[in-house]
Parts: C-alpha cells; structure tokens; sequence
C-alpha cells in the first residue's frame, strides 16, 4: 500500500498576487511551481505544520490562515493529501529559503503555470472566489 503524505499548504496572497516557489529539479514534480508548504509532522496539525514551514521555506511568520481546501491525490507513485490554508497576514518578505526560484502572480497568470496536477484543485478554487 502507497503511503499518504499529509501535507499543509499556504496559499500566499498580497495586493491580489499569490506568492509561488519552483519545485527543484530532482524533487517529486520537480521543476513545476507550487504554492509553498511541507510535510505534517507526526506531533503537530496541519495549521501548525503551516506556520513551521512557511518560517522554514519562506521566513514569513504567519499571523493568521483560514482553511480553503482539502485535496487528496494519487500520482501513481505517490499519494499526498493537502491541507490548503489562505495566508493573507504575515509579517516579513518571502524569499525562497531553499535555492528554488520564486516570484508573485495573479490569479490570471497562475492559469498559465505548470504545476503538479493535486494543485490545479486550489486554482479552481481560487477561480471560485
């Protein structure tokens, strides 16, 4: 049986752009974008799991996120279920932490992205807004 990565991930938004980060190449869906996050640890939800991560990939502390949509997908090789939070208070600039390429976008340019397939989900979702 496939393992599921629980997953938390921050949909970053500031004056209508959302903050992306470009998977490294030798990643899982590597050289596609995606909105930043991380794993869920075994001892921490997933709002928690948020704040750490986005301090680790992105140094932004998180103020305060909402819920926005849960995903669960199978890649095949991979099953991941998101935890996908709306992150629109935060303090200090998020700048890549770990190499990767990174820039804001709008909802319009997001449509024009390659990203990993259990991410189209928030997009649609973003659309809906």
């Amino acid at each position: 049986m496939t393992k599921v990565v629980h997953v938390a991930v921050g949909v970053i938004l500031r004056d209508q752009q959302y903050f992306l980060t470009k998977r490294l190449a030798n990643a899982h869906q590597g050289g596609k974008w995606e909105f930043p996050g991380g794993k869920v640890e075994n001892n921490e939800t997933a709002a928690q799991a948020l704040y750490r991560e986005l301090q680790e990939e992105i140094a932004i502390d998180v103020l305060s996120c909402q819920p926005l949509i849960e995903i669960s997908h199978d890649y095949g090789d991979k099953k991941v279920h998101l935890d996908v939070y709306l992150v629109e208070h935060f303090q200090l600039e998020p700048i890549a932490q770990e190499g990767q390429q990174s820039a804001w976008f709008s909802l319009a340019e997001l449509e024009e992205l390659d990203f990993p397939e259990a991410n189209k989900a928030i997009i649609e979702k973003l659309k809906e807004k």
